[in-house]
């Protein structure tokens, strides 16, 4: 079974986003070994100046970089990734499955990923060239691992 591990920056203060993440980490265990791990967010200034964003991204990069493991496959959620249909994402779980490492996407914080952990990263990904909050991608992730797991199943899922 795959092992997929989603390591995001911050706490999901929300109840209405922990319950949804609950629920499809509930249903992803037909398909899959997930684990989240969340790593700690730095407290960012509302006028942040480009070095102290540099320095809070820096920060949390360790963090992250932390829980990667030598030979894991690492997919940076980035808005400058590439955009991928639902259909082309179960695909990438079909190859993912055949690897046999483990999977480890990354979702950043506010100010986003470091140039470390990008660099790291074998793909970025991209669900929009919208922003969205960190812990509303939480969701939206979950939601699409869900959906490309059905895929490949032939499951009926909602269009």
């Amino acid at each position: 079974m795959l092992h997929i591990t989603l390591i995001a920056v911050g706490k999901i203060k929300e109840s209405f986003f922990r319950d949804a993440v609950t629920e499809y980490a509930k249903r992803l265990s037909r398909y899959c070994r997930l684990e989240i791990a969340e790593v700690a967010d730095e407290k960012t200034p509302e006028t942040a100046s480009d070095a102290q964003a540099d320095a809070i991204r820096g920060k949390e990069g360790e963090r992250i970089l932390a829980k990667i493991k030598e030979g894991d496959t690492v997919v940076a959620l980035d808005i400058r990734g590439k955009e991928k249909s639902s259909e082309a994402f179960a695909e990438d779980i079909a190859r993912y499955q055949m690897g046999g490492s483990r999977v480890v996407f990354v979702i950043g914080g506010s100010l986003g990923l470091s140039p470390a952990v990008l660099q790291r990263a074998d793909a970025k990904l991209s669900f929009s060239p919208m922003t969205f909050p960190h812990q509303l991608m939480r969701v939206i992730f979950l939601e699409q691992l869900y959906r490309g797991f059905r895929i490949l199943k032939g499951e009926p899922y909602h269009k």
